[in-house]
């Protein structure tokens, strides 16, 4: 038999939710309460696993990864745990330990099945015990994946301009360049780089500066084909990298960015900005730092033939 404080707490657990305890009260000879100490380990990751846990007071917490990372959940009085390990008879797959002194009932496995064979309402609370893990489950790593996503695309987007950044042009602009030089086709790299820029900064503040860099970008994106990448490499400087296009293709596209940033530059300040741009075609064999290294020089000679123009490199 049990005693009235056992009852108490089974009458408010979920897994005897609606059920007659009288009818199955005897299989409860067999199990064993257990004390846990803040910090005590009830189950480890990979260990074997041959009990079900009824919460009969106190804190479980469960970490799917460790404990450098969040508790995946946190278990009070009424809960169970051990049931997923229990029952498809695999090892433990998370850490589970007593956020607090915690009293536990270790129902073993077999009793856990006669259980379910007396009383169909035991059998319902546990596969909804269950469904609520897995979907549990699946939310956190939906949750996890965004993250992920949120923490990729913070690291390859500038947050200034909203376009891609220095890392992710390092990454992407030599797979590009790849492609191309298997497919046998050409392309070409265009360094533009705002005239005057740190005068315009010191004239009429950074405040001033940002925003015409955000137009900037924006003017520069309208101008491209789809195929075409472009980063903000740094400063006032964007790299734009055309694939599938020759020095007849380039030249015009770089001509179109150079009127287009002149157009679109009007600003308070009754200011207007101009760019110079330097070009260059891949080589065969070359790598991406040599394409830089020449579309720059010809960005060099652009800015020292009086700016606003665009040059080709030799």
């Amino acid at each position: 038999m049990i005693d009235d404080l056992l009852r108490e707490h089974l009458r408010h657990a979920r897994l005897f939710a609606n059920v007659s305890l009288e009818s199955v009260e005897h299989l409860f000879e067999r199990c064993e309460r257990r004390k846990l100490e803040r910090g005590d380990h009830l189950l480890e990751p990979e260990a074997a696993n041959s009990h079900l846990y009824l919460i009969l007071g106190g804190e479980l917490r469960v970490y799917l990864q460790g404990r450098d990372m969040p508790a995946q959940a946190a278990l009070g009085s009424g809960d169970c745990v051990g049931e997923m390990s229990l029952l498809d008879g695999q090892a433990a797959s998370a850490l589970v330990l007593a956020a607090q002194d915690t009293e536990v009932l270790a129902i073993p496995h077999d009793v856990v099945w006669s259980l379910v064979d007396c009383s169909h309402a035991v059998a319902r609370n546990l596969l909804a015990i269950i469904t609520g893990r897995v979907r549990e489950s699946n939310q956190a790593l939906v949750a996890m994946q965004a993250r992920s996503l949120e923490f990729e695309v913070a690291g390859t987007v500038d947050s200034l301009t909203g376009m891609h950044n220095r890392r992710w042009l390092l990454e992407a602009f030599p797979r590009a360049m790849a492609r191309c030089a298997r497919d046998e086709k050409p392309l070409c790299l265009v360094i533009a780089d705002i005239d005057l820029f740190r005068s315009f900064n010191a004239r009429f503040g950074y405040l001033t500066g940002d925003a015409v860099l955000r137009r900037m970008a924006n003017r520069l994106a309208d101008g491209l084909r789809t195929q075409d990448l472009i980063a903000r490499y740094g400063g006032e400087e964007f790299m734009i990298l055309l694939p599938q296009a020759s020095l007849e293709d380039a030249l015009p596209i770089a001509e179109r960015l150079r009127e287009l940033v002149a157009i679109g530059s009007g600003l308070p300040t009754g200011e207007g900005v101009t760019l110079s741009c330097g070009v260059a075609r891949m080589l065969p064999g070359e790598a991406l730092h040599g394409l830089i290294s020449r579309a720059d020089a010809a960005l060099r000679r652009a800015k020292e033939s009086g700016r606003d123009r665009v040059e080709v490199a030799g």
